[in-house]
């Protein structure tokens, strides 16, 4: 399975700090935002990642990320000429994917505290899965219903009488056939293709699971100033209360075996004094 982080969009709501700068590139937590949903790919298991973004800001994650080699990771890099919606990315990506299943995170969505949801991911052998977050404010977001065995009922973008209040974060998987379907979408009322209407088309098919996300598991979209202000905080009270690191890619590269303890230790040895390069330093010392 590839993976695919859409890190574009103007960032609007979160001007003018995004005038010059992708909203993925903003600190949260002392990390760039992308390094947590990136961390989500590598505890995923995922290895083939593909960024997306615009022509303005890709050069910048490509200076951030570098190829992926020091991680065990093999990223590639992706321009998206105009966000049109987000099941463009699919179409964009299809020479990429070359017929392999592929999940896709938004690289505003943050996930926190336990991640065995993310072994779902490997169990998809056809159709999409998508998963489901119970939320106080359903109007927000896209809303499924679904049955006790995890098949999709419905599935509305923002309704004004919401059937559940489940909210569909932005983590998504498809089999080989996501960009063959993404290609016969037309576009909303807002001009766009709605990863909503692509979910839908599964849905018909039945072909759509929905995993629950169990009380344990956080998770935010922080397209606003004040979610990433909430996250920051949880951030650092959960780093600093339990010594845990939070959105680190080196942690994640070594827990999954794509990097030794070895290349953990050089990878310390090249960063400047901080919080991140002292827990990680701990980490070497104790797995020594």
């Amino acid at each position: 399975m590839k993976g695919i982080i859409l890190a574009g969009g103007a960032g609007t709501r979160l001007y003018p700090a995004t005038q010059l700068i992708s909203k993925q590139l903003l600190d949260v937590g002392g990390k760039p935002m992308i390094y947590y949903p990136l961390t989500q790919l590598i505890l995923a298991g995922i290895r083939q990642i593909l960024i997306i973004s615009t022509p303005e800001h890709l050069d910048f994650f490509r200076q951030l990320l570098g190829d992926g080699d020091r991680w065990g990771l093999e990223f590639a890099y992706l321009e998206q000429p105009r966000p049109e919606g987000l099941a463009q990315p699919f179409i964009l990506a299809e020479d990429y994917l070359a017929s392999e299943p592929v999940t896709m995170i938004l690289g505003d969505n943050l996930f926190y505290g336990a991640s065995d949801f993310l072994a779902e991911l490997h169990r998809l052998e056809h159709g999409a899965l998508i998963f489901a977050k119970h939320v106080r404010d359903p109007q927000r977001f896209g809303v499924v219903e679904f049955d006790a065995d995890g098949k999709a009922i419905s599935i509305e973008e923002k309704p004004q009488k919401p059937k559940t209040h489940f909210a569909v974060p932005g983590l998504y998987a498809y089999d080989t056939q996501v960009s063959d379907l993404a290609k016969t979408l037309k576009p909303s009322h807002r001009g766009e293709l709605e990863i909503t209407d692509l979910n839908r088309l599964y849905l018909e098919r039945g072909e759509l699971r929905v995993c629950p996300l169990r009380r344990g598991v956080g998770w935010y979209d922080t397209g606003t100033r004040q979610a990433i202000e909430q996250v920051r905080q949880l951030i650092l009270l959960q780093e600093q209360s339990q010594e845990q690191l939070v959105g680190s890619p080196e942690e994640a590269s070594y827990r999954k075996g794509f990097i030794d303890r070895e290349q953990l230790a050089r990878l310390v040895a090249e960063m400047p004094e901080s919080n991140e390069y002292r827990r990680l330093l701990d980490l070497v010392v104790q797995e020594g």
